[in-house]
């Protein structure tokens, strides 16, 4: 399979998020599609710079069309305001030849305008008003994915991560965390360090450094 191979679907019965997380989307009125990519050249502590490409890669088309208020929650959900307009999951296979291959999955609210509470979910034609082509907007997003994934592969890796944190969702703003006793506590998210773990700054000024699975924003 060559890179940027897609495949899109138009109803999804199982769609899958972050730690297990559920991804609901209506028939036809959203994207929800997988890109193929051969990552065998990242090192393991280089992946998250992928995770900058694509969640940039969003971000940007989002911007084209002036979407308000919009910013990168970490890791990877592409917020409107404080809600939810695009998901992304990747999955890494390893092959016993050592290649590493990478799936790209991107859910996108699009013309839908009903969602459940619970989600805290928006779409394009929830914020601005109007339906779009489910196929122009695959093509720009691909487009601009090949355009960050060039970046990636040239190793640039500063200038990715630089404009992963300009857009990064309460950075540097007091928010509440939930840890994995489900405990609550406040502190400021202060940095993304390269291997994609949150910095937040707790009480008595102490810095600590949080995985995906021991930490939750809550707002």
């Amino acid at each position: 399979m060559s890179d940027f191979t897609v495949v899109c679907a138009s109803f999804q019965t199982s769609g899958k998020g972050q730690m297990g997380s559920e991804w609901v989307s209506e028939c036809s009125e959203n994207l929800t599609f997988s890109v193929f990519l051969n990552t065998s050249f990242l090192t393991l502590e280089n992946h998250f710079y992928l995770n900058c490409a694509v969640s940039i890669s969003v971000f940007n088309v989002l911007q084209r069309f002036k979407v308000p208020q919009l910013s990168i929650k970490w890791p990877n959900d592409i917020l409107s305001g404080r809600k939810k307009m695009s998901g992304i999951l990747i999955e890494n296979v390893l092959k016993p030849s050592s290649e590493t291959y990478s799936i790209i999955g991107v859910g996108l609210n699009v013309n839908q305008t009903e969602f459940d509470p619970i989600f805290k979910a928006s779409s394009l034609k929830s914020v601005l008003g109007e339906n779009f082509n489910l196929d122009e907007l695959l093509i720009l997003l691909v487009t601009e994915l090949q355009y960050q994934f060039e970046l990636v592969k040239r190793g640039c890796f500063r200038k990715l991560h630089m404009t992963y944190e300009e857009h990064l969702f309460r950075k540097n703003k007091p928010s509440t965390f939930k840890n994995v006793e489900g405990e609550l506590f406040s502190g400021f998210i202060k940095h993304v360090i390269p291997t994609g773990e949150l910095q937040v700054l707790v009480e008595d000024n102490i810095l600590k450094v949080f995985k995906l699975k021991e930490i939750k924003l809550l707002y």
